[in-house]
C-alpha cells in the first residue's frame, strides 16, 4: 500500500474504467471520461488516494477524505476499487483497513459509506466484518445490469 503517484494513473484508470463500465458496484456514469475519472478519484488534501500493489503491479486503489465539508467534516468516507483478476486475494480488505487507520489517525469521528450496492455482498460482508453497520437502505436505487434495481446501503462505523 502506498500513496498514489502521477505515474500510477494508467493502471488506476484501467481499474476505474473497468469497474464503472461493469455497472455492478459503483453509481458512477458508465460513460465517465478519463478526465472526469481523474477529477473524481484523485483526492486533494486533506483527502488521500492510495494504490495497492502486488510487486510492481497496481491491483487496487482507494480514495478517502471528509464525507462532507463544514460541520460534517469530522466524518470520513472512502471508496475502493480492485482489478477484476486481483479480487478475492485481500487487496480490498487491505485498502479498507488502510483507510480506517488513516481516518482514525487523522482524528475523524467515524467513517460513512453513502452508497454501498446491496447486491455487492462481498463488500457488504467485508465492511460488516470491520465493524460497519447498515443504517438504512434506499430501495431500488441502483440499476444493476443483472439483478435489476437493487438497494443502496448507507453504512457507518463510529470510532
Amino acid at each position: 500500500m502506498r500513496a498514489y503517484q502521477a505515474a500510477d494513473w494508467p493502471p488506476v484508470w484501467a481499474i476505474i474504467r473497468d469497474v464503472v463500465r461493469a455497472q455492478e458496484t459503483f453509481p458512477y456514469d458508465p460513460a465517465m471520461s478519463e478526465s472526469d475519472a481523474r477529477a473524481t478519484w484523485i483526492e486533494a488534501p486533506p483527502g488521500l488516494t492510495v494504490v495497492a500493489t502486488d510487486g510492481d503491479r497496481v491491483v487496487g486503489t482507494a480514495k478517502m477524505g471528509p464525507n462532507r465539508s463544514g460541520p460534517g467534516a469530522h466524518v470520513s468516507t472512502a471508496s475502493f476499487m480492485v482489478a477484476a483478476d486481483a479480487r478475492g486475494r485481500g487487496a480490498g480488505t487491505a485498502l479498507c483497513r488502510f483507510a480506517l487507520d488513516w481516518a482514525r489517525a487523522a482524528g475523524y469521528a467515524g467513517m460513512q459509506f453513502n452508497a454501498v450496492v446491496a447486491s455487492n455482498r462481498s463488500a457488504v460482508r467485508l465492511y460488516e466484518r470491520l465493524g460497519f453497520r447498515i443504517l438504512g437502505t434506499v430501495p431500488r436505487a441502483f440499476a444493476h445490469p443483472e439483478h435489476g434495481r437493487v438497494g443502496l446501503h448507507l453504512m457507518y462505523l463510529e470510532f
